[in-house]
C-alpha cells in the first residue's frame, strides 16, 4: 500500500511538471460529473432498450438467487463444486448491478449524466465482480481437476477449509485490483470533455478523456490485467490439459462421457465469459469506433451472467432436482 501511494504521488508530481497550463485551469479539477453516451442516441430505440435490459437484469438477478438458493437448501449440494457455483452466482449478480441499474436509470429520467464519485465508485466495482468471477473460474477448474485426476483424494483435498480459503483470496485479490485501478482512476486531471463512450464508466475510456499523460497509468493496467487475467487463464488451461489427458486414458466409453459430463457445465461457462471478453477486445482494436466497443461489451457484461444460470441449471440434475423440490415445496 505504501508503494501504492508512492506511485499515485510520484504520477501526479510528474503530471504538474509536464502540464502547467492545464493546471491553471481551476475547471480540470473539478469534475463533477460525466456524461455516459450510451448505446443509442435514437430517442425511438430507448424504450426497447429499457424493456430489453430490465428483461435481461430481471432474467439474471433470478437465476442466480435460485442457484444459491437451490445449493443453500438442498444437502446434496453441499460439496465444493456447488459452493464455488454459488459464490459465482454472488459475483454475477454483483457484476450485472454495477453497470445495467444505471442504465436504466438514465434511459428512464432522459438523462446521461453520472457523477464523478458515482463513476469512480462503478470502476471499482466493476472491477471487483469482473476479476472475482475470473478467479473463481479458476477455483473451479482447479476443483474439477482434483475430482477427476485424483477421484480418491478429492475428499481430502477439497476440504470445506480450503475451499473458504480460495473464496477468501479470491475476493480480497479481487478488491486489490479494484482499489488499484481505484486510485490510478481518482489521480487523474480531465479537461473540458467529459464525454464517455459507452454505458458505463470503464477505466480506458478515462485515460482517453484525461488531459494529464496516462502512458504510465496504461502500462500498469495492461500489467495488472496480464496478472489478474493471465495467471487464473493459465491455471484453467493447465487443469484441463491435465483433465484432458487422463479422461483420454479411461479405456471404457461411458467412464469419458461421465467424467466429461462433470465438467461441462464449467467448460461451457469458461468459453463463453473468455470468449465474449477477449472478442471485445479483439474487434476494438481492429475497429476503433466506441459506440461498437460499447456494445460488444454488452456480451460479457450482460449476456454472459444471465446465461450462466440456465447452462449450469439446463447441465446439471443435481440443481434441476434441487430446484424442482424447492418449487414442489413452495406449491
Amino acid at each position: 500500500w505504501v508503494s501504492l501511494h508512492l506511485f499515485c504521488l510520484f504520477n501526479s508530481l510528474f503530471f504538474f511538471e509536464r502540464c502547467p497550463t492545464c493546471m491553471e485551469s481551476q475547471n480540470l479539477t473539478a469534475v463533477s460529473e460525466f456524461v455516459l453516451t450510451g448505446l443509442s442516441d435514437d430517442p425511438e430505440l430507448q424504450p426497447l432498450l429499457f424493456g430489453l435490459f430490465l428483461s435481461m437484469y430481471l432474467v439474471t438477478v433470478l437465476g442466480n438467487l435460485l442457484i444459491i438458493l437451490a445449493v443453500s437448501c438442498d444437502s446434496h449440494l453441499h460439496t465444493p463444486m456447488y459452493f464455488f457455483l454459488a459464490n459465482l452466482s454472488l459475483a454475477d449478480i454483483g457484476f450485472s448491478t454495477t453497470t445495467i441499474p444505471k442504465m436504466l436509470v438514465n434511459i428512464e429520467t432522459h438523462s446521461k449524466s453520472i457523477t464523478y464519485a458515482g463513476c469512480v465508485t462503478q470502476v471499482s466495482f466493476f472491477f471487483l465482480f469482473g476479476c472475482l468471477d475470473n478467479l473463481l473460474l479458476a477455483v473451479m477448474a482447479y476443483d474439477r481437476f482434483v475430482a477427476i485426476c485424483h477421484p480418491l483424494s478429492y475428499p481430502v483435498m477439497m476440504n470445506p477449509c480450503l475451499c473458504g480459503l480460495l473464496v477468501l483470496v479470491s475476493f480480497f485479490s479481487s478488491f486489490l485490483e479494484s482499489q488499484i485501478h481505484c486510485l490510478m482512476v481518482s489521480q487523474l486531471t480531465f479537461c473540458t470533455n467529459v464525454e464517455i463512450h459507452h454505458f458505463f464508466c470503464d477505466a480506458p475510456q478515462l485515460f482517453h478523456l484525461a488531459c494529464s499523460d496516462t502512458s504510465i497509468d496504461t502500462i500498469l493496467m495492461y500489467f495488472i490485467g496480464a496478472v489478474f487475467g493471465g495467471i487464473p487463464l493459465s491455471g484453467i488451461l493447465c487443469s484441463y490439459t491435465r483433465i484432458v489427458s487422463s479422461i483420454l486414458r479411461v479405456p471404457s466409453t461411458d467412464g469419458k462421457y461421465k467424467a466429461f459430463s462433470t465438467c461441462g457445465s464449467h467448460l461451457s461457462v469458461v468459453c463463453l465469459f473468455y470468449g465474449t471478453s477477449l472478442g471485445v477486445y479483439l474487434s476494438s482494436s481492429i475497429s476503433p469506433s466506441p459506440r461498437k466497443g460499447a456494445v460488444a461489451s454488452v456480451m460479457y457484461t450482460v449476456v454472459t451472467p444471465m446465461m450462466n444460470p440456465f447452462i449450469y441449471s439446463l447441465r446439471n440434475r443435481d440443481i434441476k432436482r434441487a430446484l424442482w423440490g424447492i418449487i414442489r415445496k413452495t406449491v
